[in-house]
């Protein structure tokens, strides 16, 4: 059967069908999930193997509000594998302890995967609903969230020290209404742990990823196991690049821009703010991978 050739009614056919199952298998966001046992018999390990295998650097914990409600704001990178919100989601509990209400905002098809979503859960990720975010600030929780999503996470190897957060602005206007704190972070070295070709976006839209799974690109990398890694659906196994995440200073948007929210000027304030910094940790790196 040619796809191509297909009617254009039964290609939607098809596509609603595939976006049922898939929407079928994603848990309703449940931050009850969190658990803080769990998360006490793991992030030890955890972080020896980040320490080990990613010779993970963390920078800046102390600027992070020792407590309340924020909003962690960080930059994308290492394909499906992502092993800086490893390092950062490991770095901050070893810092405020697994009772401190922390969630993590995550791609629905993350959390549909059989297992890897369970224990993620138990970790507090949580699928990125906007309600759900609202609703765990509100009560005081601290939210991590990569605004990129999954345009950020396979750009090119070579754009690694850019902020690519597509113009999405959702995060402003959440951090806006509940009246927190931003605290930005940034990390180098995680999108060398495979090469990212393209994004592949276009070859998204071809094949109307956007519709059937939320997702906007379809990336080509080169990755172990693999060789030439299509999509990364199945992820890959990372090499040892040594990753470097910092903590910024905290950003009140109330304080910085008055009574009313100027989007442009905020989206340019925070990203401006994360790319500085990247442009400084790139500096720092002297060959790939090594760091």
């Amino acid at each position: 059967m040619n796809w191509f050739r297909l009617p254009t009614d039964r290609i939607d056919q098809v596509t609603d069908w595939v976006a049922q199952q898939v929407n079928a298998r994603v848990p309703a966001p449940d931050p009850a999930d969190r658990d803080p046992e769990f998360i006490i018999d793991t992030v030890g390990p955890g972080w020896w193997f980040a320490r080990l295998y990613f010779r993970a650097e963390v920078r800046g914990l102390n600027r992070i509000p020792e407590d309340g409600p924020v909003l962690l704001v960080g930059n994308h990178s290492g394909g499906n594998v992502s092993p800086e919100v490893l390092v950062a989601t490991l770095a901050f509990v070893r810092r405020f302890g697994p009772h401190r209400p922390f969630f993590q905002l995550a791609h629905d098809m993350v959390m549909a995967y059989p297992v890897i979503g369970t224990l993620l859960r138990r970790f507090g990720t949580v699928g990125a609903d906007p309600n759900s975010a609202r609703q765990v600030l509100r009560d005081g929780a601290a939210v991590l969230v990569y605004p990129g999503g999954d345009w950020e996470v396979h750009r090119p190897t070579w754009k690694e020290d850019e902020i690519d957060f597509a113009g999405r602005t959702g995060f402003l206007r959440l951090a806006w209404d509940e009246k927190v704190p931003i605290v930005p972070m940034v990390n180098i070295g995680a999108q060398q742990t495979a090469l990212m070709l393209s994004r592949g976006d276009r070859l998204a839209k071809l094949l109307r990823l956007d519709r059937m799974l939320r997702l906007k690109v379809f990336p080509i990398s080169i990755a172990l196991p693999w060789g030439l890694n299509i999509g990364d659906l199945a992820g890959h196994i990372p090499l040892p690049s040594k990753v470097t995440v910092e903590f910024l200073e905290p950003i009140d948007l109330h304080a910085e821009l008055g009574p009313e929210l100027d989007v442009d000027a905020a989206y340019e304030l925070v990203t401006g703010v994360m790319q500085d910094a990247l442009c400084e940790l790139s500096a720092e790196r002297g060959l790939p991978i090594v760091g």
